[in-house]
């Protein structure tokens, strides 16, 4: 049986935030170069449409990290499956997600960036659960929607490797038969 999707935010919405918070971005780091560092997989599709509308300089690079192994409970240690691939120190780092929920990885990745020396490190993200929020120290920076603690998929996140492709956010509403924890994987 296919999957039923809820329209969240439609693709026309999605646009219109993730220009906003561009301006706001661009408004900061006026006079500044910036080293945009994407979280893989879910955080491409937000990174590329943010990186074109930037117009400070902007240098990019790509981080894969998993707190999961095999299972869908967080196992609680997080492990660097792909690495930058290029140094950090004097740089102007903004950290790009696609969703943030507990803040354990992107605690956890804060710290082991920061000692690689960057001049700065701020966090952005397309989509936040503020009340799944169990390292409260992880500060979001730039925010594009705060939603609630619905399963989501499109626009880079996914549902079992399918809907990244989706232009917009959307919620998966399984049936009982279904139903298999998934939530738990994020």
């Amino acid at each position: 049986m296919a999957d039923k999707i809820r329209v969240l935010l439609t693709e026309e919405e999605v646009d219109r935030r993730i220009n906003e918070v561009a301006e706001e971005i661009n408004r900061d780091y006026a006079g500044k170069a910036i080293h945009l560092i994407c979280i893989l997989k879910g955080g491409v599709f937000f990174t590329c449409e943010l990186a074109k509308r930037l117009k400070v300089p902007v240098s990019m690079d790509f981080m894969s990290v998993s707190s999961y192994g095999a299972g869908t409970v967080s196992s609680g240690v997080v492990r660097i499956i792909k690495d930058l691939d290029e140094p950090l120190e004097g740089k102007d780092v903004l950290i790009v997600e696609d969703i943030i929920d507990s803040g354990r990885t992107l605690s956890y990745l804060i710290e082991v960036l920061k000692q690689r020396n960057p001049a700065s490190i701020r966090l952005c993200t397309l989509l936040d659960k503020p009340e799944r929020r169990v390292k409260k120290q992880v500060k979001v920076d730039y925010t594009c929607f705060a939603i609630p603690d619905e399963f989501v998929v499109g626009y880079g996140l996914d549902y079992d490797q399918k809907y990244r492709n989706l232009p917009y956010i959307g919620v998966v509403e399984l049936d009982e038969e279904n139903s298999t924890g998934k939530e738990a994987v994020r």
